[in-house]
């Protein structure tokens, strides 16, 4: 069960699990993949309800008002922490509230292994970082764990269809094959070949947003300002 979770999955259910007490661990977990589905991940555990955990610790004898020995607001605090929500050790970031995507901007795609660090290779990151940019302003858009598209028979594919709605991809590194899928997919990769936080990475794309270089305009559909000069003169000459 431990090689279809995520890190940070394993870590929710341990604390819930801490959290009922009496219960038998790997049976717990066991129970809540076979209610929610294998790989269990945090998107998966962010959908579990509280009458699903009703449900998970009554076994056969569920039903919408079984006693399970815990109290009301107790399974309210588990699921939370399943949620993620109130998690001290959680090693991600929070997701910053959205109403959808604003106009103008662009969705950038981190590969995460750790916390809000830029660590991942494609092919074997744990989850990407999503972030909305604008020239004024940048959010944590989305958090996506890949455990799921490794199940997937094109591994790469899959991946790259959960960013795909992105503009670029900042990875470690990535294959040429590999490459050559998330450019179909409508996705600029970048490499930064060392650790560094995600934070700093977005800040420093958002940073050249008002006047982008040729490979940006072309990624934002705009012109590139660097290349106005000549532009210019190409219109005098004609």
């Amino acid at each position: 069960m431990t090689a279809s979770m995520t890190r940070e999955a394993a870590l929710r259910l341990g604390m819930a699990a801490r959290e009922l007490g009496d219960v038998d661990v790997r049976a717990f977990v066991q129970a809540v993949g076979g209610k929610l589905g294998l790989p269990l991940t945090e998107t998966r555990l962010a959908g579990l309800t509280v009458d699903d955990l009703r449900e998970i610790l009554a076994g056969n004898h569920a039903d919408e008002d079984c006693k399970v020995g815990v109290e009301p607001e107790k399974l309210k605090r588990i699921v939370r922490l399943l949620w993620g929500e109130g998690m001290e050790y959680s090693e991600l970031p929070v997701v910053e509230p959205s109403a959808g995507r604003r106009p103008g901007s662009i969705l950038a795609a981190c590969a995460s292994n750790t916390g809000e660090v830029l660590d991942g290779h494609f092919g074997s990151c744990e989850r990407f970082l999503v972030y909305e940019l604008t020239p004024q302003a940048s959010h944590l858009f989305a958090i996506r764990p890949t455990l799921e598209a490794d199940h997937e028979e094109d591994r790469n594919a899959a991946r790259a269809a959960l960013i795909a709605d992105c503009d670029v991809l900042f990875v470690q590194s990535i294959g040429g094959p590999a490459a050559a899928k998330v450019v179909r997919a409508g996705v600029h990769p970048v490499k930064v070949p060392r650790p560094e936080s995600a934070r700093a990475v977005i800040a420093r794309l958002q940073s050249v947003l008002p006047a982008p270089p040729p490979w940006l305009a072309r990624v934002m559909g705009v012109p590139a300002v660097s290349l106005q000069k000549y532009q210019s003169s190409l219109e005098e000459a004609a």
